[in-house]
């Protein structure tokens, strides 16, 4: 059971960007293994749990990063990474292009959220063509999210509008390439105790209706060709 981030964590954290070398990696890795490593799998453990209550039937499966860089893909930085995060996603070989739930701690905050990293244009294209067809749904969605204090909605977006949308409420969904509804903060005391599991499962459950609509969208018709699916129901 997750009972909080220590003082040590922050520490390693903070350590680690400034010595970022085996040496003093090794010389601190129980440190790392006990105060970092093993409270994220225990919270992601707690999370996971609490979602796939929620959702038996997506079998979600819970990840926690390694603290390893890939050696592939260093450009300049050192070997390891200052932040560890969690996910929680369906399982699949090309992660980037699903939404996902995800925790993450750094030196100076941390931050949770659900979202596509890397989705396919295609996906994009399909949640276009959803809006188009049934743009009162996304509507609501979009007018809880602009009426709540929690997440903000934070994208990639492209040069230029890949099509019109059907009202300016939804223009943003139109620009994106890729987003995150995510919120954002500074290191405070409830990472250090429990109250952190009872924030987080708050706002994963008003996520939810979110996660719910986008994670459909791979069985969506192509928009290219011409069959038509339903969108989903809003919560």
């Amino acid at each position: 059971m997750f009972t909080g981030f220590t003082e040590e964590t922050v520490d390693f954290m903070w350590g680690i960007r400034f010595n970022n070398e085996r040496t003093w990696f090794e010389a601190n890795k129980q440190i790392y293994l006990t105060q970092f490593y093993q409270p994220m799998r225990e919270l992601g453990d707690e999370i996971y749990e609490f979602l796939s209550d929620k959702r038996p039937d997506c079998g979600l499966i819970r990840k926690v990063t390694r603290i390893y860089r890939d050696a592939r893909r260093l450009h300049g930085r050192g070997p390891y990474k200052e932040s560890l995060w969690f996910s929680v996603e369906q399982p699949s070989e090309q992660w980037t292009a699903h939404p996902t739930f995800w925790f993450e701690l750094m030196p100076e905050g941390w931050t949770y959220g659900m979202g596509y990293y890397m989705p396919k244009p295609l996906t994009m294209a399909k949640l276009r063509a959803r809006i188009d067809r049934a743009p009162k749904i996304m509507e609501t969605l979009t007018r809880k999210l602009n009426n709540q204090q929690e997440f903000v909605l934070e994208a990639e977006e492209y040069k230029k509008p890949r099509a019109a949308a059907p009202s300016k409420m939804l223009e943003p969904w139109y620009r994106m390439k890729s987003f995150s509804v995510c919120h954002s903060d500074k290191l405070t005391e409830e990472l250090f105790c429990r109250d952190i599991v009872g924030h987080l499962k708050q706002g994963y459950e008003f996520l939810l209706p979110y996660y719910d609509y986008f994670v459909t969208l791979d069985g969506d018709p192509d928009p290219r060709g011409h069959g038509r699916a339903p969108a989903p129901d809003a919560d």
